[in-house]
């Protein structure tokens, strides 16, 4: 079935039969090479000058009641990044252009496109509704949007031809020209830059060259979880960790020892994508693990993060104090960067100063002054947040509390008027104050500074497309945590099954939460050097949900499996 074939079909269509705009034989035949080419009614309406844009959009304004909305009011940077879907876009030729509430605006110039307010309120689990706009200023913002956000058309279209070709940001050093000329290594230079481009392609947080002694592997781990995608012959290990350390300006002759470097590859004229590179001696060679930093595919949106809605007031209250500090808990990739930077992202106005202190700095974003630390030249937490507090700062984050001083310079900043957001390894909410109170922070010192803290897991989305029921007894529903309210009303849980728009039937990951705001009682609790089970029994008598029952919660909505509710809660 042609892609546009509903919309040749649609109430645009009919409307102008029955009007006097345009005779039978010359709809038809716009009709025809609409579905020919593949373009929207409207727009070939415009361009074969049959009608012009104006006066497009003034009958459908008569026609189906829907005032015209000037589409130069809403400037490219103030669109909701989250939502500019490109093949959606395109396939639709509609443009989300604002987000009010739950409600997402769509830019239109025909408001009988049924399929297309469908399609996006599906893909992003929204209301969605329509802003009627001219058809030359909606052809104008779709090309601005296609030459801003090519990276996935431009990575989709390179051909295997162009793979050699991509380069590396930084200006080539003679070590690399002279590895880049050898014919030899031609072949690895391009499959190696073929699977970084798939890395992209396949949104992957990092990718493993792993050696061993009869065999060589390539994995990605995409959502999370690693998946293998290649295996090279093995006695080409050596020549892999050798192109990527040139790559990432390590030393190649080093093979005893652990480095550490960085990537900058250029995919496109106008997208670079930032690695992190690590080597590691093993048994069987150096194994090289690469950390993929693409800042643009983070979506700064708190309504995408997972929260709940009791939890996302208590986050946003905590953001709205003028002093007091936020941390956020959990593993290793669980999301605490993207959940703090949402965080950022509210408070980034003109009015508010706002420094971060971060290893590596991974989301850049303008307004903020962002600085790398750098341990080799001195430059730790600690050293930082002295700094920051000599520039008269409003907003501090520290990536990581990782000891006693950085974390009673944090604490004192916290008492002293700032807002300092920062993040812990602990499993808990709980766990987080004992784990305070171990480094050596006074009792009192934790409980007066700390507003809120955040446990956070990220769990793998079930894919809308192939998920099915999962039938499950009551007495197995009672024992894994499900009120017998929630099954009696008609409980529905999913598992995982897998097609091709997937990754073994997952597809994206969201949050998982457990929030602990401070209170009297938590204070005296903390004060009287309590344990953490103590404690995390009296949030929960308090109302705090944790993370098994905000896992359970999404499982019950659909979002989530069991299996991965289990994975991640234990």
């Amino acid at each position: 079935m042609n892609t546009f074939t509903h919309i040749s079909n649609s109430g645009l269509a009919r409307s102008l039969a029955a009007s006097s705009l345009l005779s039978a034989d010359e709809l038809e035949q716009i009709q025809l090479q609409a579905r020919q080419e593949s373009k929207p009614l409207g727009t070939m309406l415009v361009e074969k000058q049959l009608l012009s844009s104006a006066e497009l959009a003034r009958f459908c304004e008569r026609e189906f009641m829907q005032p015209l909305t000037d589409l130069d009011d809403f400037a490219i940077e103030q669109l909701p990044l989250p939502y500019l879907s490109m093949d959606l876009i395109e396939h639709h030729h509609a443009i989300p252009v604002h987000l009010e509430g739950k409600v997402l605006y769509l830019a239109m110039s025909d408001p009988t496109n049924v399929a297309a307010l469908e399609d996006f309120s599906f893909r992003f689990n929204l209301v969605t509704d329509t802003l009627l706009v001219e058809e030359s200023k909606l052809q104008h913002l779709l090309q601005r949007l296609q030459q801003g956000n090519s990276t996935k058309l431009d990575l989709d279209n390179i051909a295997d031809e162009d793979i050699a070709e991509l380069q590396l940001d930084d200006s080539p050093s003679e070590l690399e020209d002279g590895i880049s000329r050898n014919e030899e290594d031609a072949p690895i230079v391009r499959y190696i830059n073929k699977i970084m481009v798939d890395a992209v392609r396949k949104e992957a947080s990092d990718l493993h060259f792993e050696p061993y002694e009869r065999f060589f592997r390539i994995r990605f781990r995409i959502d999370g979880m690693l998946h293998e995608v290649a295996s090279p012959p093995v006695h080409l290990a050596a020549r892999f960790a050798a192109r990527l350390k040139v790559m990432a300006r390590l030393d190649i002759a080093e093979r005893r020892l652990p480095q550490d470097g960085r990537i900058k590859l250029k995919l496109t004229a106008s997208k670079s994508v930032d690695m992190r590179v690590n080597t590691m001696p093993t048994l069987w060679g150096e194994k090289v693990v690469i950390r993929i930093l693409d800042s643009s595919a983070a979506r700064l949106d708190i309504e995408q993060l997972g929260f709940g809605e009791e939890q996302q007031a208590l986050y946003l209250q905590a953001l709205k104090r003028p002093q007091g500090m936020i941390l956020v808990t959990g593993p290793t990739g669980s999301g605490k960067t993207v959940s703090l930077y949402t965080g950022l992202s509210i408070l980034n106005t003109v009015t508010a100063n706002i420094s971060t202190a971060e290893d590596p700095v991974e989301i850049n974003l303008s307004g903020i002054n962002q600085v790398q630390i750098n341990p080799k030249a001195g430059l730790s937490f600690a050293h930082a947040l002295r700094a920051f507090l000599r520039q008269d700062p409003d907003i501090i984050m520290v990536g990581e509390i990782r000891d006693l001083e950085t974390a009673e310079i944090a604490v004192k900043a916290a008492q002293t008027g700032h807002l300092v957001l920062s993040t812990l390894h602990t499993n808990s909410a709980a766990e987080t104050l004992t784990r305070l109170s171990n480094m050596g922070l006074p009792a009192y010192n934790i409980a007066s500074s700390i507003s809120l803290i955040m446990a956070q897991r990220l769990a793998r989305r079930l894919c809308t497309h192939c998920r099915e029921p999962e039938e499950l007894p009551a007495e197995q529903l009672t024992r894994l945590g499900f009120t017998p309210a929630q099954q009696a009303s008609g409980l529905t849980l999913y598992r995982a099954v897998g097609c091709p728009q997937c990754t073994d039937g997952y597809k994206g990951r969201i949050g998982i939460y457990e929030v602990m705001a401070m209170s009297k009682r938590l204070a005296d609790l903390i004060m009287e050097n309590a344990s953490s089970l103590a404690l995390a029994r009296a949030a929960e008598e308090e109302g705090m949900i944790t993370l098994r029952r905000a896992a359970l919660e999404k499982a019950r909505l659909g979002i989530i499996s069991l299996a991965e509710v289990n994975r991640i809660t234990g």
